[in-house]
């Protein structure tokens, strides 16, 4: 028997999540949108922080936290509930409460000065991993810690990081056996801001807000080695694994409240006297966009019940990466378009939504990363077609 439906712990769940949505972050909209235009930061850190303490009330925080760090440790599948549920509006915001997944390699006093801060929201990391010739190709980092006595020092720079013009400390991969690579010479550090590296923004297209950090010499103790030496590419690709399902996840959101606008002009627009959602073209755009993200869904959902059996997460996330992205980046398209004009102004978040979406298709790893992992799953024999049922 094959039951595709929710139980009711996750209904609930999934019930209050959308309630909090729907009553503290849809009604920001509309000034954020104005903000925004008038140049500014569409919302502050601080009110950011006020939401999450709202979010705490309603029983959400840290939801994928161990329960001994005061967090839900919610399975999978609810986490990526909870997440397509705030992917339904377009307010940067996530729930508070959460660390970086390798963080918990922390030793006991690295856990008192990095990890319980972090969940506690009382301090800001980075994960930098990414650089100028070395994206998709993470073997190729270049950045380098050599040992000075009982320091390390590190040289180098990276980009496109995420949160990195906010956080206090980064966690930072580099390479400390260049002839061992990342069979063994890559290591991670815990790198506090003040011991000297710098950030610079990246202005993008989208709301996102990268950073290139710059390491010139920067020296830090033994001790803030994060796991062993020469780990740091295991803890690497166990961080970029780790929630690569939930990127789709977040756009089944995005779609299901896109697709509700474009149904709801759609039956309001007229044009020569009707409807234009009595026109076929703009029937087969919303046909098509249902089907998109029903399809997203259920690749999403397959990914987040594989990995809450214990299944390596690797093919099945790549899949609901794959399609998922492409499918909120498909449904953006047409339901701007049927907005025709007005979709395009800044006046409605169609056009905003168009933007950050087309990121989603890039970090944590490019539609090309996807397929190769897919293919070469598949050519190795460590997958099989259709061989998940």
């Amino acid at each position: 028997m094959i039951d595709f439906g929710l139980s009711e712990e996750q209904r609930a769940i999934r019930d209050v999540a959308r309630r909090f949505v729907r009553e503290q972050l849809m009604p920001l909209e509309t000034e954020v949108l104005r903000r925004e235009r008038t140049g500014g930061a569409g919302i502050e850190p601080a009110e950011v922080e006020e939401l999450r303490q709202r979010a705490k009330e309603f029983g959400f925080w840290g939801l994928g936290t161990p329960d001994e760090y005061g967090g839900m440790d919610l399975p999978a599948v609810e986490q990526a509930l909870i997440t397509a549920e705030l992917g339904r509006t377009f307010i940067p915001f996530s729930f508070g409460g959460e660390a970086d997944n390798i963080l918990y390699e922390a030793d006991e006093r690295q856990t008192k000065e990095y990890l319980l801060p972090t969940i506690a929201g009382q301090r800001k990391s980075c994960f930098a991993i990414t650089e100028p010739g070395a994206g998709s190709d993470t073997r190729a980092i270049r950045t380098s810690a050599r040992r000075d006595g009982g320091e390390w020092v590190i040289r180098g720079e990276k980009t496109f990081i995420t949160g990195g013009n906010e956080a206090d400390f980064a966690i930072v991969i580099a390479v400390t056996d260049a002839l061992r690579g990342p069979k063994g010479g890559f290591t991670a550090f815990l790198v506090d801001r003040d011991r000297g590296w710098t950030s610079s923004p990246i202005v993008t297209m989208g709301p996102a807000g990268p950073a290139t950090l710059l390491f010139d010499d920067v020296r830090v103790p033994n001790d803030h080695v994060l796991g062993e030496v020469g780990a740091g590419y295991e803890l690497a690709m166990r961080w970029i694994m780790k929630g690569r399902y939930l990127i789709p996840a977040r756009g089944l959101g995005a779609c299901e409240r896109l697709l509700e606008m474009a149904i709801e002009h759609a039956n309001t627009r007229h044009t020569f006297g009707h409807p234009i959602g009595e026109n076929q073209a703009i029937q087969w755009m919303i046909a098509d966009s249902e089907v998109d993200l029903e399809a997203a869904r259920w690749l999403v959902l397959r990914s987040a019940w594989g990995i809450d059996q214990g299944e390596p997460p690797q093919h099945d996330s790549a899949i609901a990466k794959l399609y998922g992205t492409n499918a909120v980046n498909r449904v953006a398209d047409r339901v701007l378009q049927i907005h025709g004009g007005m979709g395009y102004t800044k006046e409605l978040p169609i056009e905003r939504w168009f933007r950050e979406v087309r990121l989603w298709r890039i970090f944590e790893g490019t539609d090309e990363m996807q397929r190769l992992i897919i293919a070469r799953d598949l050519l190795r024999g460590y997958r099989k077609p259709g061989g998940h049922i």
